[in-house]
């Protein structure tokens, strides 16, 4: 099965000369969980723009199902409806006083009926769980609330992948939880995710595949327990191993847990040690 979406040898260069991408290639397979990892300034934005065509490669080819991608109005006008971009700043993207005026526009634009469009900002809303909130002026929404409105904004188009640049970035703990439950339901649902983190706790437990940037470069791709053992590569892009996965080694040459054990969080790794030492583990 082709990928989704993929990038052949892709290289960006910016108009002050600086080099934003480096023959970067990667493919993207459809209805998975993919999270790009890599320090500040290592590409993943710039990456996540060429995915959805706000940029166009310096050189190297964007392909979507496969297929060289068609940088026509037509061609770019069908990409992003299908490829959907969240921002890290929310303020970027909404551009309405009202949240449902906001994430109407786009199905608007596609020229959808009102009856539809209308029924696609409902479902939308109530995914982020903003239900009911559609009359609220934009700028009384918390940051966070920020956030949500632009996924709907996104999720009312339908796409058939969604971006999203540091989603977590400035969301409390209990926000977040709910984020990475929504886009458990999307890929569920057959949306290609793939969202860009510095989080590399967050994107063990949560990603199916993973894939690693550094210095605009794309050094290391694949499921994400495979490259989460590549300690080169991850240095490389400026993390760390998790922390789950450091502490279950730690504990299997003490003889503590099985080595065949491979928890994926730390509250999974305290739940195996409950079950191999009931009594000893109360926290």
């Amino acid at each position: 099965m082709n990928p989704v979406l993929a990038l052949d040898a892709v290289d960006h260069v910016f108009a002050d000369g600086s080099a934003g991408l480096r023959g970067c290639s990667l493919s993207f397979e459809r209805g998975m969980r993919h999270a790009l990892l890599g320090a500040n300034g290592a590409g993943k934005t710039t990456l996540l723009q060429h995915l959805n065509g706000l940029l166009r490669p310096s050189a190297g080819t964007l392909r979507r199902d496969g297929q060289p991608f068609d940088y026509s109005r037509a061609g770019l006008a069908e990409l992003r409806r299908r490829v959907g971009l969240v921002f890290q700043n929310p303020d970027r993207q909404l551009f309405s006083a009202q949240v449902e005026e906001d994430v109407s526009f786009g199905p608007l634009n596609l020229g959808l009926d009102p009856a539809i469009v209308r029924a696609r900002v409902a479902s939308a809303l109530e995914a982020v769980g903003l239900q009911g909130q559609g009359g609220r002026a934009v700028h009384h929404l918390s940051f966070g609330q920020k956030k949500r409105v632009c996924i709907a904004g996104v999720l009312a188009m339908e796409p058939e992948v969604l971006l999203l640049d540091e989603p977590m970035a400035g969301l409390d703990a209990p926000m977040q939880h709910e984020l990475a439950a929504l886009l458990d339901r999307l890929a569920a649902r057959g949306v290609t995710v793939l969202l860009s983190t510095h989080d590399v706790d967050f994107a063990y437990r949560w990603a199916d595949r993973l894939h690693l940037v550094a210095e605009g470069r794309c050094i290391a791709s694949g499921p994400t327990r495979q490259v989460v053992r590549q300690d080169g590569a991850l240095r490389a892009a400026g993390q760390r191993p998790p922390a789950a996965l450091a502490l279950h080694a730690l504990l299997t040459e003490r003889g503590v847990l099985a080595p065949d054990l491979e928890p994926r969080s730390i509250d999974a790794l305290l739940d195996a040690l409950r079950i191999t030492h009931p009594g000893e583990v109360t926290t």
